[in-house]
């Protein structure tokens, strides 16, 4: 069974930087699109940035230019390098693999990780 792993969240001023990490137990990732989502509360959960397994990286158009979607397939990790926070950046992330064809999630989700940017 997969497994998803985030972590690296935390409380960050506006123009702060920070680097989530998703470690993926129970299945390789190398042959796999994954992607990074955020869900604020009340709201759906959005697709933020993905990552083919060609290296051809697609970001949500509010984020293009700050945010850097990464992975190391032998460590099984994807990582999310998030600078110029902003306070619309708040939200729990969270890792998955998505389909080859679009951007929906194919495994169970993880426990997320929490980013609050605040003054």
């Amino acid at each position: 069974q997969v497994h998803l792993a985030e972590s690296g969240g935390g409380l960050v001023q506006p123009g702060g930087s920070l680097r989530v990490s998703c470690v993926v137990s129970g299945s390789p990732i190398h042959f796999y699109s994954m992607a990074w989502f955020r869900q604020t509360p009340g709201k759906q959960r959005e697709w933020v940035a993905h990552l083919r397994p060609t290296g051809t990286a697609n970001y949500l158009d509010s984020v293009k230019g700050r945010f850097t979607i990464s992975r190391v397939n032998v460590e099984k990790t994807v990582y999310l390098q998030m600078n110029n926070l902003q306070p619309e950046d708040t939200a729990v992330y969270y890792c998955n693999r998505i389909s080859a064809q679009s951007t929906e999630p194919l495994w169970h989700w993880g426990q997320g990780t929490q980013v609050t940017v605040s003054s």
